[in-house]
């Protein structure tokens, strides 16, 4: 067979049987777990996006990687970075077209139902589209809630969001009485720098809650087609608030329904033939990449003859979670941390962010509830996240210091080093902030770059490692204590952490340097590890 060929069978075919069964299978198991059963509820953009998202990465990385491999790819670059650059593409190219396919599934299969009056709602099936005869809204008596969220890599944007929400009576005469079955929903939102003073975000969200209530006030809350029903999101969570804002009318009502301007026909757009054209293009530009890289003889025979272990590349991605001599406690940190923000997902509080709320009911760090009496709060707060970037962002951080670090200081120091400046950290942040709500890992995590510094610094460490990382740790403690001025960032907790791991460094560092035990089969671990990571 000549190259092509074997490229198509080894490569290509792999990966569109595994389009072929994410696209076609996740799409049915939806369908029929959370559509048609309604098995279990969980929030919308977790089914429709992140999942999806998550998904096509489990059988690239354990079944089509080994064969990217086979492709001669050292070109420029080293064949590493090529081969996660084609993993990325495959894995893009398989989620785009999942995500679109829910999209087009939860639009597809809602059903339109037609009320006489809005009481009719509460005695019909649940459904997704509405359509009413008569209705009033009631425009004089409304709810708002406003949010704020600080977003972006470097929390540099803050979100403001205004959630509206007004009755849905059957008559005028109905505002006479107190009950309120539906409720009309509104989302007004506006993005400024997070760079701002407080004073100047004040005068931002002043000038946008102005703008949203011209535009309120011009809006003709009767023209529409039809409603949209709010599901599972963050969204309805936040018209919940708002509803329970509305004293006038009842608020055990947590029907949420958006106005749609436009035919119901048209509610799919082309999510369909989008579904099939982001499939042919991704599936056509994996073909491109397979096709003109030649395939590396001796890795094809490797590969062939089952000379390469089958599951080194499951390892490489596992190894880091699984606790080893030499490396035990921060897998079981990592894993911790990652089980907890999992267990918060499917108990429905979010994914990409969580609410202030919610954080502090599950133990966020808060100056009026930890000095009255919940000092465990000190502890727990460092095992929360406010959210998937937030967890990831200190993981990575974690793992790389850990690799480091452990081995030097054993289980027991290096246990005691990440809680005691993690407590540390907390107390700091107490005393600095009022009213702040915190959490996170990272005040634990300076402290143990605290530590690695000092042992960097009175030369603990092999004269190899200091060289390369002295420099690289102290810009990375720098940058992201200057990103911690700009806002957004609990820099309190950052700087304490740091402190208290700095002074627990010089103390260990006299005993550590007497070690003899840090040498050759740590520096390899550790060589192995650091290779992995990059």
């Amino acid at each position: 067979m000549n190259q092509p060929g074997k490229k198509l069978k080894l490569i290509f075919v792999p990966f569109l049987i595994i389009a072929i069964a994410i696209i076609g299978g996740y799409t049915f198991f939806n369908w029929f777990l959370f559509i048609k059963l309604h098995a279990f509820s969980l929030k919308e953009d977790i089914v429709n996006v992140w999942i999806p998202l998550a998904l096509p990465w489990i059988p690239i990385l354990i079944w089509l990687r080994p064969r990217i491999k086979l492709l001669y790819l050292k070109v420029k670059k080293k064949k590493g970075d090529s081969v996660g650059l084609y993993i990325a593409i495959a894995g893009f190219a398989i989620a785009i077209p999942t995500i679109v396919a829910q999209a087009y599934l939860e639009t597809a299969t809602g059903k339109l139902t037609k009320l006489d009056n809005i009481s009719q709602i509460e005695k019909q099936e649940a459904t997704k589209y509405y359509v009413l005869k008569d209705f009033y809204v009631d425009k004089s008596h409304i709810g708002v809630r406003s949010k704020f969220v600080v977003s972006g890599k470097s929390s540099q944007y803050f979100d403001m969001y205004l959630y509206v929400v007004l009755p849905i009576l059957t008559s005028p005469d109905d505002t006479l009485h107190s009950n309120c079955v539906a409720w009309y929903g509104m989302k007004y939102h506006k993005e400024i720098s997070n760079r701002l003073s407080q004073t100047e975000k004040e005068e931002r969200f002043q000038q946008f809650a102005n703008e949203s209530q011209t535009d309120f006030d011009k809006k003709d809350a009767n023209q529409f087609v039809y409603f949209d029903r709010i599901g599972n999101t963050d969204d309805h969570e936040e018209y919940i608030s708002a509803i329970k804002k509305n004293k006038s009318y009842s608020n055990t009502s947590t029907i949420v329904l958006m106005p749609v301007n436009e035919l119901f026909e048209s509610r799919n757009g082309n999510k369909l033939a989008w579904i099939f054209g982001s499939f042919g293009i991704g599936a056509f530009v994996w073909l491109m990449m397979i096709i003109f890289p030649r395939l590396d003889e001796t890795a094809l025979e490797k590969f062939k003859s089952k000379a390469v272990e089958k599951s080194a590349d499951a390892q490489e991605v596992l190894q880091f979670f699984i606790p080893r001599k030499g490396f035990f406690i921060t897998p079981i940190i990592i894993d911790l941390n990652i089980l907890i923000f999992i267990i918060m997902v499917f108990s429905g509080l979010g994914f990409i962010s969580f609410r202030t709320a919610d954080l502090l009911s599950w133990g966020a760090n808060f100056k009026p509830s930890t000095t009255n009496g919940e000092w465990w709060r000190l502890l727990t707060s460092i095992f929360l996240h406010g959210g998937l970037m937030h967890l990831l962002a200190n993981m990575y951080g974690l793992l790389f210091v850990g690799i480091f670090l452990e081995p030097v200081l054993g289980r027991i120091k290096y246990s005691i080093a990440y809680l005691v400046t993690g407590i540390c950290a907390s107390l700091t942040s107490l005393w600095w902030h009022d009213a702040t709500v915190s959490v996170g890992a990272s005040g634990a995590i300076f402290g143990l770059y605290g530590v690695f510094l000092v042992l960097l610094l009175t030369k603990v460490f092999p004269k190899e490692v200091s060289k390369a990382f002295l420099a690289s740790t102290l810009i990375f403690v720098g940058y992201n204590l200057l990103m911690g001025f700009t806002g957004g960032i609990d820099n309190a907790a950052h700087i304490g952490g740091l402190i208290s791991g700095s002074v627990i460094g010089l103390i260990l560092y006299p005993q550590l340097k007497r070690a003899p035990e840090y040498e050759q089969v740590n520096r390899e671990t550790q060589s192995q590890d650091l290779e992995s990571i990059l």
